[in-house]
C-alpha cells in the first residue's frame, strides 16, 4: 500500500470510511481498558508474595550489626538494605540512605531542601527571584509536576538516541546561574527507553555550572528492568562526578517499587558525603527513622544482586510478550502508512509513539471514545504542552495480554483515522 501522504483525496476518504466502520465496531463492544500508567500487572505483583513469609513472629529482628529493627533509630537505613540498594544502583553502600517506600517522595523532599535551605551554603531557592530547571523531553510527567509545584521555570531539552542534548545543556548551565537542576532517567528512560551513552554520562559529570548549587537528579528507576538477556549498562554517575572533581554534583535515586510491590517497597538516595550530611540535617528533624522492618524483609528476601536479577528475569518473561505484541501490531497496521514512528525499548515500562504533528491529542480522544484510556497527549512535557502535539506514551504492563491486544488494535485504528483526517483537510 502507498503511504497515506501519497494517496489522492478520494483514496483518503475511502480509506477513512473503511476504518471508521471498524472503529464503530470497537465502540460497540463497550470496552474499558486503561493504558495510562506503567503499573505492574497482578501477575507481576504475585511474583513477590513469598516476601511475606520472610518474617514472622519467631524471626530474629536484629540486623547483622545488632540494630533492632522494631525500634527507633538508624536514620540512614539498616546496613543490609544499604548494601542491597547499592548493588541495584551500582554505587557504594556508604553513599546510600535508605528511606521509605517512594523514590518520588525522596526526590520531592530533596527539591524541597534546596528550596527551603539551599545546597552547599548557597542561598535557598525560595529567596531567589527565579529558579530554572532543565527537563529532557519527552520525560516523566511526575518529575515535571514537582518542579512546576515549586514554581520553577522548566526548559525543554531535546532527547537524542544516546541521551539528552549535551551541547544545549552545557551551554545553558555555563551561562545561567538561575538554572539549579536537571531531571534524568538514564537507563530505559521514561517514556522512550533510551539508555544514556558513556559520553553523555561523562559530559554530564563534567558540567561546569554557573550555579554552585546546581544538582543532577539522576532517577535510576529502571536500573534492573531489562526485557532481554542483553543488559544495557550505564556508567556510575557518582563515580564519574568524583573523577571530574564534581563530587557534589549528583543525587541518585532508586526504589524496588517495580521489583516487589508498587508503593510497598523500599527507596533510596545516593550521593557523596557532603550532600549526605546536608540531607541528614533535615532528616533528623523530619523523622526518627523509616520502616526498618520492611527494609529487613527486602534484604533477607534478596540476599544479593544475583537474586534480584533472577527475580527480574521473571518480570521480563511476563512483560516481553506484551511489548513485542504491541510493537508487532504497530508494524503490521502502521508500518507502510507513514502514520508515525515508535520505540522498541530493551527495558523499562513504556513504548513511545510519535504521531504526525498535530494528531496526538486526536488519537487519545478517539481511543477514549472507543474505551481505551491513554496517557494524555502532552503529559511527557513540562506544563503538559507538547509543542508538536505528537508524542503518546503507551503503557503495556498492566492489562492481561488479551485486553492489550484489543487496546493495540484500537490504537492503530485511531492513529490511522487521526492522520487521515489531517490529510483530508489539507487536500480539501
Amino acid at each position: 500500500m502507498k503511504k497515506y501522504s501519497e494517496l489522492s483525496h478520494e483514496e483518503l476518504v475511502k480509506e477513512k470510511e473503511i476504518l471508521s466502520n471498524e472503529y464503530k465496531q470497537w465502540q460497540a463492544k463497550g470496552l474499558k481498558l486503561d493504558m495510562s500508567r506503567g503499573k505492574p500487572s497482578v501477575e507481576q505483583l504475585n511474583l513477590s508474595m513469598p516476601i511475606f513469609d520472610i518474617l514472622d513472629g519467631k524471626s530474629l529482628m536484629r540486623c547483622m550489626n545488632g540494630v533492632e529493627t522494631r525500634n527507633y533509630g538508624c536514620l540512614e537505613g539498616i546496613v543490609e538494605a544499604q548494601h542491597l540498594m547499592a548493588e541495584i544502583m551500582d554505587c557504594q553502600p556508604e553513599q546510600v540512605i535508605v528511606c521509605g517506600n517512594s523514590s518520588l517522595n525522596i526526590m520531592f523532599d530533596t527539591v524541597a531542601r534546596g528550596y527551603m535551605f539551599g545546597f552547599g551554603g548557597c542561598t535557598p531557592w525560595c529567596k531567589l527571584d527565579k529558579v530554572k530547571w532543565l527537563c529532557p523531553v519527552p520525560g516523566y510527567d511526575r518529575h515535571f509536576a514537582i518542579t512546576q509545584h515549586f514554581g520553577f521555570e522548566m526548559i525543554n531539552i531535546p532527547m537524542n538516541e544516546d541521551g539528552p542534548d549535551m551541547d544545549m545543556i552545557e551551554d545553558l548551565v555555563s551561562k545561567d546561574d538561575s538554572i539549579k537542576g536537571i531531571w534524568c532517567v538514564p537507563k530505559y528512560s521514561n517514556p522512550q527507553g533510551i539508555v544514556y551513552s558513556d559520553e553523555v554520562v561523562r559530559r554530564m559529570a563534567n558540567l561546569k555550572p554557573a550555579a554552585k548549587d546546581f544538582r543532577i537528579f539522576w532517577d535510576n528507576a529502571y536500573a534492573v528492568h531489562h526485557l532481554y538477556k542483553e543488559k544495557c549498562k550505564i556508567l556510575n554517575i557518582l563515580h564519574e562526578c568524583e573523577e571530574a572533581d564534581n563530587p557534589s554534583l549528583a543525587f541518585e535515586f532508586a526504589s524496588t517499587s517495580k521489583i516487589t510491590f508498587a508503593g510497598g517497597g523500599i527507596a533510596a538516595i545516593a550521593c557523596n558525603n557532603a550532600n549526605r550530611q546536608e540531607l541528614k540535617k533535615t532528616l533528623t528533624v523530619q523523622t526518627i527513622g523509616f520502616d526498618k522492618i520492611n527494609m529487613l524483609r527486602h534484604a533477607r528476601y534478596f540476599m544479593d544482586v544475583e537474586s534480584v536479577e533472577t527475580h527480574m528475569k521473571k518480570h521480563a518473561k511476563i512483560l516481553r510478550p506484551k511489548f513485542e505484541m504491541v510493537i508487532q501490531t504497530m508494524e503490521r497496521d502502521l508500518g507502510d502508512t507513514g502514520c508515525g514512528t515508535w520505540t522498541s525499548p530493551k527495558g523499562g515500562y513504556f513504548i513511545t509513539y510519535e504521531a504526525p504533528k498535530g494528531t496526538a491529542s486526536r488519537i487519545v480522544e478517539l481511543a477514549k471514545e472507543a474505551g481505551v484510556i491513554l496517557t494524555p497527549a502532552g503529559a511527557p512535557f513540562p506544563y503538559h504542552m507538547d509543542p508538536n502535539d505528537s508524542i503518546i506514551r503507551f503503557a503495556p504492563s498492566l492489562p492481561p495480554l488479551e485486553e492489550l491486544e484489543q487496546a493495540a488494535d484500537i490504537f492503530t485504528v485511531c492513529a490511522r483515522i487521526a492522520y487521515l483526517e489531517k490529510l483530508i483537510l489539507s487536500k480539501a
